[in-house]
């Protein structure tokens, strides 16, 4: 059963929640800014993405708070200065960033709170975060509000025009190692996830190649009990089937000719290669899978 909702009738905390709890995980932009007297200010915002890369644009938004509709230091310094450092947050920082982010009062400096060590920029006035693998130097090009009711996000436009990257986070191509950078992001409540190890997946993108799609896979293997829309997915991304050859021979392999001598035929036959061929997929076999797929109209022919 689904339940469905006119955001506009719940109270603003549940559809706070509903939204951040169903959108997610989300990248944290650990905003450091300074006031017009120069005092620094460093505070998190799970409202953040990158928009562009030419020119390269990142937005963040401190949204005004729920309970109270106040809004927050970072947004006034912003709109004072036109500057900020947005630093990216790792495992190694995650409960010192999530110290940053508490209230405290005019004056008092989240670096100091949190242990962090304030850097300084080179083309900005705010502080990096040196902890931080990647520091975003930004100039803000555009302030939009969204609302005036608390909860309505404030979207902040900068540019990029510094970007440092710890060495220790690369590759060997030069490139930002997923596994190396060890990304966190926020989730619902006090919920957050660690980009690292098998939570990490690789998904080859159809950006030359055009997919079959999966409206041209037969019904038979479309209906499969023991595939799912992500094995549909992988199979519907290849160019074309293989050829009644390919099929002979793959047919002559040790698995599939056991399938044939252990089964009776027809649905028994079926189901062990919709097995295998689901073995195939978790491996991201894709050709073999079809190849193990349409070997059954062998073995009915």
């Amino acid at each position: 059963m689904v339940k469905s909702f006119d955001l506009s009738e719940l109270d603003g905390k549940t559809a706070h929640a509903h939204l951040l709890g169903a959108v997610g995980p989300r990248p944290i932009a650990f905003a450091s800014t300074i006031d017009a007297e120069g005092n620094p200010n460093l505070s998190p915002f799970s409202y953040f993405n990158v928009f562009s890369s030419n020119p390269p644009i990142v937005v963040f938004s401190p949204a005004r708070r729920v309970r109270d509709n106040t809004t927050k230091h970072t947004l006034h310094n912003a709109e004072a200065t036109r500057e900020v450092v947005i630093n990216i947050v790792n495992y190694d920082m995650v409960q010192q960033m999530s110290l940053a982010s508490t209230e405290y009062g005019d004056g008092v400096n989240e670096f100091i709170k949190s242990g962090l060590t304030p850097i300084a920029s080179e083309v900005v006035k705010p502080f990096r975060v040196k902890e931080s693998p990647v520091q975003l130097e930004c100039k803000v090009n555009d302030i939009i509000s969204l609302g005036e009711n608390g909860g309505a996000g404030n979207m902040i436009i900068c540019e990029v025009v510094r970007m440092h990257i710890d060495e220790r986070v690369m590759d060997a191509n030069g490139i930002i190692d997923q596994q190396k950078i060890d990304l966190v992001a926020r989730m619902g409540g006090n919920w957050y996830c660690r980009a690292k190890g098998e939570a990490l997946f690789e998904v080859e993108k159809p950006l030359v190649t055009k997919g079959i799609g999966v409206d041209q896979i037969p019904k038979r293997i479309k209906e499969s009990m023991y595939l799912n829309g992500n094995d549909l997915g992988k199979l519907g991304n290849v160019e074309k089937l293989p050829s009644d050859a390919e099929l002979v021979e793959f047919a002559s392999s040790f698995r599939i000719k056991e399938i044939f001598d252990k089964s009776s035929g027809g649905l028994e036959t079926h189901e062990l290669l919709h097995q295998y061929a689901k073995e195939l997929l978790e491996e991201n076999k894709v050709d073999k899978a079809w190849k193990a797929l349409l070997c059954d109209k062998l073995n009915r022919s």
